[in-house]
Formats: structure tokens, C-alpha cells, sequence
């Protein structure tokens, strides 16, 4: 399988092949420490998505400069790839019900804290027998739908009775809730997105003291994402975000706004495709070199980064169309395209390049790159 390095350390960016995904390593390290920031003085734990990045090296910088407490997975194949490279701490934040993959868990869980979401109750039985056959303790979160109309089992009693039967079933331990609206996540409008979160929080706090009433406590309640996090974590009911993409950003984030029409958290995009104008035929057109097998464009096209001259206008599968009406563009000239979407966009590639002042400055592979098992 080939596995071209785009970089080399050192190397000017002009000299970095492309399509490659470069992080503006000065704009990623604020991110960083802004979350981590926020985090500590309002003590709440952060438990980083790595579905945004899937990355073993941007996960140990989130935890020791982030202050992170470890990393969410949404794919066992994930956690295995993140574990092997020295990630201690990881939450499967997604339902793990094929048999293999409990028993791939359960082993996971002889190598590093494992905790998996659970939203039914038929599914807890599994679970103890394959952390008994490995002589470990899976921590489950109960998952809980706030609003997404996803995975979740509904708020209140039907969560108490999972939860019940976690906490007396043998290798498990009841470990909190799990309540994420991922639905809020990119609702542009301030009010509506509060709205729907307030609407979570509600539920979670519902469940949470139904919990306590019936003997049962969170140790993690937990959710939360880029788009919502300051609203759970001023709730007085959240103790565990789950932001992932706050590192990166990407071109559908910009889109949505806070209060006074403001850009959510002042986060900077720090994760660009780097192209380059591969064709100039025709003068008010560029054609470059990231089309649809460079990037996800399931959140609509990236945007041209710094450049209001140009604009990205579709993909084919190799190749993207730029308009030029100034027929500014030249052939080999580069460009950095925000993605529209940062997740899938970093799954098509082996490699992040960091840069710094125009040079290349770190290599990151991918570390879980394509582990969709």
C-alpha cells in the first residue's frame, strides 16, 4: 500500500507536495491551550474527540497542554489504533454490540481505561461476559437521546433501568451519562441552538437525579461539542465535554454564529488543504489539484483560505474548479482551502503536516486512518 510522505522536516511549504493536509501549527497550539483554559477555570473535564483528527501525536499534545483527560473514539478499530500508540484513556462514546468487537473491547480494556456507551439493556449481559473472560472492568456510559434522534436510550426511567442493570452485572461499572446533541452542533443561530441545548441539559438533569434517587451517581456526565460547549458547561449538570473539532475548525463551523453574530469561541481554522493550480487553460477558470477524493464535501465545497480574489466552485473526482475572474492564478501557484468539513476530510489522508513561519516543522501520521471496524 502506498504511503507517500508529503514533507520533510525543515522543508519550505512551497516544497510540500500536494494535495496534503498542512496545520497552522501557531493557530492549532492557541486552540489547544484557549479550550484548556476554559476548561480549568470553570473545572470541568475534557475528554477530546479524536474522530476529528485521529491522531495519537494531537492527542498526547491535548492532554498534556490541553489539559485533556483523555480522548473520545467512535470506533473500537479507532481506540485500538489510538491504545497502540500510547493513549491511555479512551472512550468508545458509541454503542459496541457485535460480538467481536465486545471481545475486541474487552481485550482493549487489559491495555488502558475503556469506557463504551450503552443504550440497551439486552446489550449489558454481552458486555459483563466478555469483560469477566478478560478479568477487566468496562466503565458504560448510559447514552441517552437529548435531540439527536440518533443512538440513545430515552431520558428518565428507561436510562435508571440500564443503568441498574450495569451496576449489578459483574466486570462493569456504571459510570455516568452519556448525552450529546450533535444535532445543535451546527444550527447557525445562537437562540435555536440554545434552545435545543437547554432542551438537553433539561433531560440530563432529569435522568441525573432519578439516578441519585434510585442509588446510583454519575461519576461523568458527559456530551457536548465545538458548537455548544460554553452552554453545558455553564449548566451546573455537565462535567465532561467532548469537543473535537475546536482544533481544527473547518468551513461549516465558520457558519455558525454566537451571541452578537460573533464567531463561536474565536477558535482559528488551523487545518488547510494545500493545493496547487494544476491547469490554466482558460483564463477565468484555475483548475488545482484536491477534487473529491482530497476532501469531504458533505458540509458544501471548502473556501479558498485569505483569498476573497478566487473562489472554490466544485469538484470532480481529481480535480477542483477555481474561478479566477482576474486571471490572477498561475500554474503550480498554491492555495489553502478550508475544508467544509474537518472529520472525514483528515480520514482520507496519511499524513498532517505541521508548519511554522513557512516552514515545516512536524509530521504526524494519521494514526487511525480508515479504522471504521
Amino acid at each position: 500500500m502506498a504511503n507517500t510522505i508529503p514533507a520533510a522536516v525543515g522543508m519550505p511549504v512551497e516544497e510540500v507536495d500536494t494535495p496534503c493536509l498542512v496545520v497552522d501549527l501557531d493557530a492549532f497550539e492557541r486552540n489547544v491551550e484557549k479550550l484548556g483554559r476554559y476548561m480549568k477555570e470553570h473545572g470541568l473535564r475534557h475528554r477530546a474527540h479524536a474522530k476529528t483528527h485521529k491522531s495519537s501525536d494531537i492527542a498526547m499534545i491535548q492532554m498534556e497542554r490541553g489539559g485533556a483527560c483523555g480522548v473520545c473514539c467512535q470506533k473500537v478499530s479507532e481506540a485500538e489504533a489510538l491504545v497502540s500508540a500510547g493513549i491511555r484513556d479512551v472512550l468508545v462514546s458509541n454503542q459496541v454490540v457485535a460480538p467481536r468487537k465486545i471481545e475486541r473491547l474487552a481485550a482493549l480494556a487489559t491495555r488502558a481505561r475503556v469506557l463504551v456507551c450503552v443504550d440497551d439493556i439486552g446489550n449489558v449481559d454481552d458486555l459483563s461476559a466478555a469483560a469477566v473472560k478478560y478479568g477487566v472492568t468496562l466503565e458504560c456510559l448510559v447514552e441517552i437521546d437529548v435531540g439527536a434522534g440518533r443512538c440513545g436510550v430515552a431520558p428518565g426511567e428507561p436510562a435508571v433501568a440500564i443503568a441498574r442493570r450495569i451496576a449489578d452485572r459483574p466486570g462493569l461499572k456504571f459510570a455516568g451519562l452519556q448525552a450529546y446533541q450533535g444535532k445543535a452542533q451546527h444550527v447557525r443561530e445562537h437562540g435555536e441552538r440554545r434552545t435545543l441545548i437547554q432542551q438537553a441539559i433539561d433531560d440530563t438533569k432529569r435522568t441525573v437525579d432519578l439516578l441519585k434517587a434510585d442509588g446510583l451517581s454519575c461519576d461523568i456526565v458527559a456530551g457536548a461539542g465545538t458548537g455548544s460547549f460554553e452552554m453545558e458547561g455553564a449548566s451546573g449538570v455537565y462535567n465532561e465535554l467532548q469537543c473535537g473539532s475546536y482544533v481544527f475548525m473547518d468551513a461549516d463551523y465558520q457558519r455558525v454564529r454566537d451571541e452578537g453574530d460573533k464567531p463561536i469561541s474565536a477558535f482559528e481554522n488551523s487545518l488547510f488543504i494545500l493545493t496547487s493550480v494544476m491547469s490554466k487553460a482558460k483564463k477565468e477558470v484555475a483548475i488545482c489539484d484536491a477534487g473529491l477524493k482530497a476532501q469531504s464535501v458533505d458540509s458544501g465545497m471548502p473556501v479558498v483560505f485569505g483569498r476573497s480574489d478566487v473562489e472554490y466552485l466544485k469538484a470532480s473526482d481529481e480535480h477542483g474548479v477555481i474561478a479566477d475572474p482576474g486571471n490572477v492564478l498561475r500554474l503550480n501557484d498554491r492555495l489553502r482551502l478550508i475544508p467544509g468539513h474537518c472529520d472525514p476530510t483528515v480520514n482520507v489522508y496519511d499524513w498532517l503536516v505541521g508548519v511554522r513561519n513557512g516552514r515545516v516543522e512536524a509530521l504526524w501520521p494519521v494514526t487511525a486512518r480508515g479504522a471504521c471496524l
